[in-house]
C-alpha cells in the first residue's frame, strides 16, 4: 500500500523497537495508568492556571516553554530507552517519575502582578503552632528575642553608642527645669525637659541629636525615662552646670530643678548583652538599672 509524504515521515520519527512493543505496552497499560493517574492529577489545574497565567505575563509564558520542552525531552527519552531494550513498564515508570518532578519543582503559585511564582506564606495559626513547637525543644538555643534582628535595623550608630553607655555606665541622671517660687508651689511650668550628659559621656558623633535618639529608644522599648532621681546627688552636680541647665534657669525669676533618671529596660539590657558586646563579656556582671514599674509614669 502506497504511503504519503507525511505519514512516512511520521513513521520515522518513531523508533522501530516502539512498534515492535506495542503488545506489550497493551499489557502494561492498566499498570502505567496507575501510576500516572497522581501526575495527571497535579498537572490538570495546575497547568490550567498556568496557562491563563502565560497569557498577560511573558516571564510565565518563558517558564511553561521551558517546562514544555523538559516534558518533551521526557518523552524523547522514553522512545529511546525502549527501542535500546528496556522493559515497557520500567521506562513508563521511569518517564512518570520524571514528569512529576518537573511538576513538583514549581512551587505554590500565589497571586501576583508580575506573575512571580513564590511559595505560598503559612497562615498566623500555623506560626503560631510552629513556635509553641519551638518552645517546647529542649534542644533548641536559640537565645535572642525574634524583634532584635529588627530593632538593629532600626537603630543609628550614636544610638548603639548611647546604650553601651548605659550598660557600662549604669543609669544616666536627668533634670527638668521648671518655674518655682511662690507661684511655682501651685502651678510649676516646665521649661526645659530631659537635659543631660549622655551625649558627650558617650561620645556621640551628633550631640545635638541626643534627644531625637533617646526618643527613639524609648520608642523601641530598649530605655525608659523615670521620675526618680539617681541615689548619689554627686551625679547631678556636673549635668547642672551645664550652660542648657543655667540657661534655662535664667530664663525666668524663680525656677527650680527637678532630678530624673533614664534607665535600660530589662528588655534594652538583653539586647544590649546579645546584640552590642562579646559573649565572654556578655557573662560579667553589669551597674543595675531600675524596671519600670505596671502604671507607673514616664517622661515619655
Amino acid at each position: 500500500m502506497s504511503t504519503t509524504p507525511q505519514e512516512r515521515g511520521r513513521r520515522d520519527l518513531v523508533p522501530s523497537g516502539v512498534t515492535e512493543s506495542l503488545p506489550g505496552l497493551a499489557r502494561v497499560a492498566a499498570y502505567a495508568a496507575v501510576q500516572t493517574t497522581g501526575w495527571s492529577l497535579r498537572t490538570s489545574a495546575r497547568a490550567a492556571l498556568r496557562m491563563g497565567k502565560a497569557m498577560t505575563s511573558q516571564q510565565e509564558a518563558v517558564h511553561l516553554a521551558r517546562d514544555a520542552g523538559q516534558a518533551f525531552a521526557v518523552v524523547g527519552e522514553l522512545a529511546r530507552s525502549v527501542s535500546a531494550g528496556v522493559p515497557v513498564g520500567a521506562a513508563l515508570m521511569s518517564a512518570g517519575e520524571a514528569l512529576g518532578g518537573i511538576v513538583d519543582q514549581q512551587p505554590d503559585i500565589v497571586g501576583s502582578s508580575l506573575g512571580a511564582r513564590v511559595p505560598a506564606a503559612p497562615t498566623l495559626r500555623e506560626r503560631g503552632q510552629g513556635l509553641l513547637e519551638r518552645s517546647r525543644d529542649v534542644w533548641d538555643t536559640d537565645r535572642g528575642h525574634p524583634a532584635y534582628d529588627r530593632i538593629l535595623d532600626e537603630l543609628a550608630p550614636d544610638e548603639a553608642r548611647i546604650l553601651l553607655l548605659l550598660l557600662n555606665s549604669g543609669p544616666q541622671p536627668s533634670v527638668d527645669v521648671r518655674t518655682g517660687g511662690p507661684i511655682g508651689m501651685v502651678n510649676s511650668q516646665l521649661i526645659a525637659p530631659g537635659l543631660n550628659m549622655i551625649g558627650p559621656r558617650a561620645g556621640l558623633k551628633y550631640v545635638d541629636h541626643t534627644p531625637a535618639y533617646l526618643n527613639n529608644l524609648n520608642r523601641l522599648g530598649l530605655l525608659w525615662f523615670s521620675r526618680e532621681s539617681l541615689r548619689d546627688p554627686m551625679e547631678y552636680q556636673v549635668v547642672e552646670a551645664q550652660p542648657d541647665v543655667l540657661e534655662a534657669m535664667h530664663s525666668v525669676k524663680f525656677a527650680k530643678v527637678v532630678r530624673r533618671s533614664i534607665h535600660l529596660t530589662p528588655f534594652g539590657d538583653d539586647f544590649c548583652r546579645s546584640c552590642l558586646i562579646d559573649e565572654v563579656q556578655a557573662t560579667r556582671e553589669f551597674p543595675e538599672h531600675s524596671a519600670p514599674e505596671a502604671g507607673d509614669p514616664d517622661e515619655g
